[in-house]
């Protein structure tokens, strides 16, 4: 298993520029402000330096000196717990922890689906745009009863919901009427400013 890279003196992150896996993690890096080198890479014709040390031929992967990542989800918390501000996991144990089980429930629960609408035959696509759908509607609650998912702050979990939420449109999910607290909490988190600094122009042109 490939862990280290050669040094380099510019943290580097290769991301494609269509994926909501990669958009997540450009939200984190535009939060907290990080210097970082962004490279748009084709999931199917990666890079060498990627392909040398990612075994999976995944994107994003993340080069810093000596470490390498490639796991959204790792790359996004160990994001937060090298640039410690603005924090974007609770500091308690319990707060955190579910934080966590939140993001794994929203990978499961949505991410699957959607990758399921891209990749397979209509119907299955079909199926599982009713999938996404219906399980955004029982989640709509949580949406509107705080500023942001289930937390006064903004979060980690927030950093993976609008990346999905920017897509719905391009997936072919509508949501009815019951949806509006959804749409307008995604409304606030595209208009921060860290949500557009982290927009590519393949990512821009799904909602021109």
């Amino acid at each position: 298993m490939a862990v280290v890279a050669s040094k380099r003196s510019v943290m580097t992150l290769y991301s494609d520029p269509q994926s909501a896996l990669s958009h997540r993690v450009r939200i984190v890096l535009a939060e907290k402000n990080i210097t970082v080198d962004v490279v748009d890479a084709d999931p199917r014709r990666l890079p060498d330096d990627v392909l040398t040390v990612n075994e999976y031929g995944s994107l994003p992967t993340l080069f810093d000196r000596d470490l390498v990542l490639y796991e959204s989800g790792i790359i996004m918390q160990y994001l937060d717990e090298r640039y410690p501000h603005p924090p974007l996991l609770p500091v308690d144990p319990v707060a955190r922890a579910l934080s966590r089980q939140l993001m794994w429930r929203v990978d499961r629960d949505w991410y699957l689906p959607a990758a399921r609408i891209r990749n397979a035959n209509e119907a299955v696509a079909d199926g599982a745009r009713k999938q996404l759908r219906d399980s955004l509607l029982v989640a709509a609650p949580a949406f509107g009863a705080r500023p942001f998912f289930m937390s006064e702050e903004f979060t980690l979990v927030d950093c993976c919901i609008a990346p999905l939420l920017w897509r719905l449109p391009q997936l072919g999910v509508e949501l009815p009427v019951q949806g509006r607290v959804i749409e307008d909490y995604a409304e606030r988190m595209f208009e921060r400013d860290s949500f557009r600094q982290s927009l590519t122009e393949l990512e821009r042109e799904m909602r021109s």
